[in-house]
């Protein structure tokens, strides 16, 4: 059995996809079956270490970006894109996959485009609660529809609701669980106080980074602060900290990182009381399946349209509260942490929510449905 995995360009679309993967490889570990053969089609590999790590193969595209903002770019991507589509039939086909597994985004199009003309059985993934374009439109054509938010199924045509299932979002296993104990003597942390976990991704996030520290005098008179930068930031950060808490009483409670590696990340989340983050799906879902109250600070909606609705999203569920970036200040920001570490009764319910929401069982659901499509389509021998 063949499994084309298509989407990327960002963690968001790339990340899902490797725990898909391993989903796959213990399923069939567990029910002895063979493994498939599983290809990557993307222009680029987000995370080579993880399609190694895998035994996934690389099969390079091409594909353009479809903005939503006016710029030249655009118009010299529609060639790109056409130029894909153009290399993605005869490549699809030279591989012939049992099935296509799609999360989504701009560099799935092309081979999503060939796999509609070849009819190869499609299966796709939107994490956000309001769809991409790309799922939106390979939703007429798909053999099922896995979607993480509740509200993403109403976004979808009507006459395909009925192949829609709410999954969750795939989360590799390496970090699907916290480290319960160590956290603290891991990080070095005063145990005498909780602690705050401001997790900015990879790339970090300015307003938040700019938040922190005009209110660290403040939060660590409470608190420790971890505090991930984005590996850019960083130097900035320190730089800017440094002065800060010159001067300052427990200044030795902060404590700064450009990327937390993944055990770091986990005893991070499991020394944490509540989260600060973005509202990226992945992130969101992250969070939930660690059972830690959060806020989250979405991108605005003209930067992306995506992080809003899904931070609305998790928050109607009871385990998060939301502050919109044009109302990030730093006293609103410390007194939204006090206000849900102080009130013990809070917490736990937003935990419980935390919990419902996670579904931590998505990559294995999405599994399932890639081995049984793919089962049916591969010819018998």
């Amino acid at each position: 059995m063949k499994i084309a995995l298509v989407g990327g360009g960002t963690g968001g679309h790339f990340y899902p996809l490797i725990a898909v993967a391993e989903a796959i490889e213990d399923i069939c570990e567990e029910k002895r079956l063979l493994e498939p053969q599983l290809i990557y089609i993307s222009p680029s590999v987000f995370d080579s270490e993880a399609i190694f790590e895998h035994n996934i193969i690389f099969k390079p595209t091409s594909a353009g970006r479809m903005r939503r903002y006016g710029s030249v770019l655009n118009f010299l991507d529609y060639f790109r894109t056409a130029f894909g589509i153009v290399r993605a039939i005869p490549q699809l086909f030279s591989i012939y996959p049992d099935v296509v597994f799609s999360t989504g985004g701009y560099a799935a199009f092309p081979t999503l485009v060939a796999a509609r003309i070849l009819k190869i059985p499609v299966i796709i993934y939107d994490a956000d609660a309001k769809p991409g374009r790309v799922s939106l439109w390979s939703a007429k054509f798909a053999r099922a529809i896995a979607v993480a938010h509740p509200e993403a199924a109403a976004e979808f045509p009507e006459k395909v609701r009925h192949n829609i299932a709410r999954t969750g979002h795939p989360i590799r296993k390496e970090i699907l669980g916290v480290a319960k104990e160590g956290g603290y003597e891991f990080l070095h942390l005063d145990s005498s106080v909780p602690t705050v976990f401001f997790m900015g991704g990879s790339q970090g996030a300015k307003a938040i980074n700019e938040a922190v520290l005009d209110a660290l005098p403040q939060l660590l008179q409470k608190y420790n602060v971890v505090h991930q930068t984005g590996k850019a930031n960083i130097d900035e950060v320190t730089k800017i900290s440094s002065v800060v808490l010159r001067g300052v009483e427990h200044g030795d409670r902060y404590r700064a990182f450009g990327l937390l590696n993944t055990l770091s990340l986990r005893m991070a989340a499991g020394a944490a009381s509540i989260i600060v983050a973005r509202a990226g799906s992945g992130t969101i879902f992250e969070i939930a399946s660690w059972a830690i109250p959060a806020i989250l600070v979405p991108i605005p909606p003209d930067v992306s349209h995506d992080q809003t609705e899904n931070a609305f999203s998790y928050a109607r569920s009871g385990a998060a509260v939301v502050i919109e970036q044009h109302n990030l200040t730093p006293h609103l920001l410390a007194a939204e942490i006090d206000r849900l570490i102080g009130n013990a009764e809070l917490k736990g319910k937003m935990q419980k929510a935390a919990q419902q929401f996670a579904r931590p069982d998505a990559a294995r659901k999405i599994a399932r449905m890639l081995l049984d499509v793919g089962l049916e389509h591969e010819p018998e021998e």
